[in-house]
């Protein structure tokens, strides 16, 4: 029965991916967007993917460092193969955290620290939202002027609330009692007991500021090369507009794609992109066309680590 019901729930997120990326196609100039990318300009892009690139090195070094923290020694090609085992299964899994799922699981066992392993992977998630978070406020300092909008103010507060309920929940040691009383009574124990062992993990960094703040400045980096990289597909459509915009939106976009409800967050993040850049007065074709370039580096990078992942597994096997 659940194996039904998994498949089922699978089937249902294709499904919206499929039919948002139809409607998407519809609502564009198919013609105007396909000679967009054909005269697109081959530095801008290359430079761009190259850029990308970073975004994966940096977060390797990221969940290294919190590994690191929990006293857990994974050899450099066995944590190399479990990273690129979460970059493919990011993109075929539902959201864009599925591939966290695997990274816990395929490790758990090689440690034999499985509630470190999966805390390191949750904080690594954590870490990179607040990141999102911080490059968000920052942008939107001096690039208040430029927003015409009240949906991308709403946007950049629900994602700072959030990140502020979820650090509550774990680190504060009253909200934490109050959250689990509250999952209790309702009859959530196993959301409750994930939460009791999350938050004994992560209280070690009580006494590690310093990793902590490592942590922190890796995020911003990441997510700041997002943003950058996207800007350069952008310029590369001869889509000129103030660089401010791409570190606003890009986050908020980023936040929504986490929602499970896609595969990859396909189909989620361009209506998002579309949407959020017609705020800047940037035309359909060449928001779409933007973000289904950005999505080419995720694959051919993803085709990558698929690679990577397949043969450090088969030589496990051997």
């Amino acid at each position: 029965m659940k194996t039904v019901k998994k498949i089922f729930f699978l089937f249902l997120r294709i499904s919206v991916s499929v039919a948002l990326l139809i409607f998407l196609f519809r609502m564009v100039d198919v013609k105007k967007l396909l000679e967009a990318i054909k005269h697109a300009n081959t530095f801008f892009l290359i430079s761009a993917l190259l850029i990308f690139f970073w975004n994966y090195i940096l977060a390797f070094l990221r969940w290294n460092i919190l590994l690191e923290a929990y006293q857990i020694h994974i050899p450099f090609r066995r944590l190399l193969v479990s990273f690129s085992g979460g970059i493919v299964f990011n993109l075929i899994l539902p959201s864009t955290v599925g591939g966290d799922f695997v990274r816990s699981i395929d490790l758990a066992g090689f440690s034999q620290k499985p509630r470190q392993v999966v805390a390191s992977v949750l904080l690594d998630r954590l870490s990179g939202y607040a990141g999102v978070v911080c490059v968000a406020i920052l942008a939107m300092l001096p690039g208040y002027k430029l927003i015409h909008t009240s949906s991308v103010l709403w946007g950049v507060g629900t994602i700072t609330m959030l990140l502020i309920l979820i650090s509550l929940v774990l680190f504060n040691g009253f909200v934490f009692s109050k959250t689990n009383r509250l999952l209790d009574y309702f009859g959530a124990n196993k959301i409750s007991q994930a939460i009791k062992n999350l938050h004994q993990e992560v209280h070690i960094f009580r006494h590690q500021k310093k990793v902590l703040l490592k942590v922190f400045i890796v995020s911003i980096l990441i997510q700041s090369i997002g943003p950058l990289s996207f800007y350069l597909v952008a310029s590369s459509l001869g889509v000129h507009i103030n660089i401010l915009y791409f570190f606003i939106f890009l986050p908020i976009i980023g936040a929504i794609t986490l929602l499970p409800i896609s595969i990859g967050g396909l189909g989620l993040k361009e209506a998002a992109v579309i949407f959020f850049f017609a705020q800047a007065g940037v035309s359909k074709d060449l928001s779409f066309a933007s973000s289904l370039l950005t999505f080419s580096f995720t694959l051919f990078y993803c085709g990558i680590g698929g690679l990577i992942y397949v043969f450090g597994v088969r030589g496990r096997r051997l």
